[in-house]
């Protein structure tokens, strides 16, 4: 048997209704980008860097691990990195899925890979914010940011499988999650581990890495990512974990969000999580500089001022409480969909 490799198209592989193989979808990658609408052109242009020369891909990191930075991802790891998918989510060749993601984030280039090496019935779509309007199909499988999750509830049970990435999933989309008849998973990975390499089900509170992939902690309780067919070197993220095992952890928070309000170590992620269904809009907590405290915990709140009663605060303890509300009309975000804490409030 022929070893697997990134030239490789399944043969059950279609995209939009279509068979290909990899002579035909790179020939058909030249009609999306002469004459296909903004997202085709994007998915052509992508094709045609997949089937070119190089056994690698430029991409730009998110800034998960440090600044945003220049790095080549090896077409071999995104391979296994879509195998690994496959049998994590147990993926058959045939099996439907929907495509509705940015084909320039490493999130959107992964579901076309994974499609055509898994031998998926790949629908791609426009990436607006309500995906399943535009086919009203259903799918064994489909990827979506918390954006598009939060527009689609009362679709989602048109997607047997969904994963949900690119950002935090709000606690309070998780609690309307929680209750679907649905397979649903928040995933856990950045582009330097192209996509993920871990996740749990929404009702879970562990994530669980991917087989290949091993874990431990640095001397900050930062996570360590060691899984050579996908990234070369081990990866330290700024990720505060507990271990549970050797395959799963529990994110704690980030570690440059941490906020310590004298003395007292104060997750702003775990409080947010807390907070859950008190305060409808968005919100998030942060340090700011305190003459007493060292930092004090500042909830923000997205939109107009209003008094928010004392019992919403009855789930935190005595040090997670706030110090101080803010209301900011609107958040800023990352072109993902991330709130920008610092810049939100400066």
């Amino acid at each position: 048997m022929n070893k697997l490799t990134y030239k490789n198209v399944h043969n059950r592989f279609k995209l939009n209704g279509l068979h290909f193989n990899g002579k035909e979808l790179y020939d058909k990658a030249y009609i999306f980008v002469k004459e296909g609408d903004p997202h085709e052109k994007a998915l052509g242009n992508f094709i045609l860097e997949w089937f070119d020369g190089k056994d690698y891909i430029e991409m730009t990191t998110s800034g998960t691990t440090g600044a945003p930075k220049k790095i080549n991802l090896k077409k071999a790891a995104m391979v296994n990195s879509a195998l690994a998918t496959g049998d994590f989510f147990d993926l058959k060749p045939g099996d439907t899925a929907l495509h509705c993601l940015p084909i320039q984030y490493i999130a959107g280039k992964m579901m076309l890979v994974r499609a055509f090496i898994l031998g998926l019935e790949l629908d791609y779509v426009v990436p607006d914010s309500r995906p399943l309007d535009v086919t009203g199909k259903k799918y064994d499988f489909a990827a979506m940011v918390p954006l598009q999750v939060e527009q689609s509830l009362a679709e989602l049970d048109q997607v047997q499988k969904l994963i949900i990435g690119g950002a935090k999933i709000n606690p309070a989309l998780a609690e309307q999650l929680k209750t679907l008849p649905v397979a649903i998973y928040e995933t856990y990975g950045m582009t330097e581990t192209i996509t993920h390499i871990a996740a749990k089900k929404i009702q879970e509170t562990a994530f669980t890495v991917f087989p290949g992939v091993h874990i431990h902690t640095d001397d900050r309780g930062c996570l360590v990512i060691t899984a050579p067919r996908i990234c070369e070197e081990p990866l330290v993220t700024n990720d505060m974990v507990t271990l549970i095992g050797d395959n799963q952890f529990i994110w704690l928070g980030r570690y440059d969000n941490v906020i310590n309000s004298g003395g007292v170590k104060l997750f702003p992620e775990q409080i947010e999580e807390k907070l859950a269904t008190a305060i409808p809009q968005r919100y998030f907590v942060i340090g700011k500089e305190d003459d007493t405290l060292g930092e004090k915990l500042v909830l923000v709140v997205e939109g107009e001022p209003y008094a928010i009663a004392p019992e919403a605060f009855g789930r935190l303890d005595k040090f997670e409480k706030p110090k101080e509300i803010l209301f900011i009309p609107y958040f800023k975000e990352t072109e993902t969909g991330k709130i920008k804490r610092k810049e939100t409030v400066a």
